[in-house]
């Protein structure tokens, strides 16, 4: 019988430290390893207060998540250019790729997902009002972080959390639900970022 496993790491218990090309902060939430370069795959929501250059990872595919701010476009080397403007909206790139970011108005935050390329890592954003089902299946891990409100997670047979915004959970060989905690008569959808990742031999 597989046991539920979940991990819930706080906003609060984030760790700061500088960009790797030193051009901004990023608040690091887990790393795995969490030593030894480079890393399978990170976890962490950047401020970004000035436009100018992303750091170089070459060995990792990223995922990227505008958490709050007006916006930012994103211009690769290759010419391809993105724009965010709305919390929710994401992309991913190779992390290899020169990529020059620029503020729309005004500083943003964002948040990053890097995994080795070896690696696989399926990245969605939903937007829900009902109670949304959320699982990881045997040898895989799922990642969730409320976007824009506190979420309440059931796990079946598990325990109950509150997810307050940014906050992130992890799911390991578990079944269970998100659900919204806004009043009832709020008719706006809550959105959380969820990733499902598979790993090349084992984690």
């Amino acid at each position: 019988m597989e046991i539920p496993q979940l991990k819930i790491i706080r906003k609060a218990s984030f760790r700061a430290t500088p960009w790797k090309n030193g051009g901004g902060i990023t608040h690091e939430a887990i790393r795995v390893p969490l030593c030894g370069d480079p890393f399978r795959w990170r976890v962490s929501v950047a401020e970004i207060d000035a436009s100018g250059p992303f750091s170089e990872f070459s060995e990792h595919n990223r995922k990227m998540v505008l958490l709050r701010g007006a916006g930012i476009e994103l211009e690769f080397a290759s010419g391809r250019k993105t724009t965010l403007t709305q919390p929710g909206q994401w992309v991913e790139f190779d992390g290899a790729e020169a990529t020059y970011c620029e503020l729309l108005n005004g500083p943003c935050v964002d948040l990053n997902l890097m995994v080795l390329k070896s690696d696989r890592a399926a990245v969605r954003v939903e937007h829900f009002l009902e109670p949304l089902p959320v699982s990881a299946a045997r040898g895989e891990t799922t990642l969730l972080s409320a976007i824009d409100g506190r979420c309440e997670l059931k796990i079946d047979g598990g325990p109950t959390e509150i997810m307050e915004p940014w906050d992130l959970a992890l799911l390991s060989q578990c079944a269970g639900h998100l659900r919204r905690l806004e009043p009832v008569a709020s008719a706006a959808p809550a959105a959380v970022f969820l990733a499902n990742l598979k790993f090349v031999g084992g984690e």
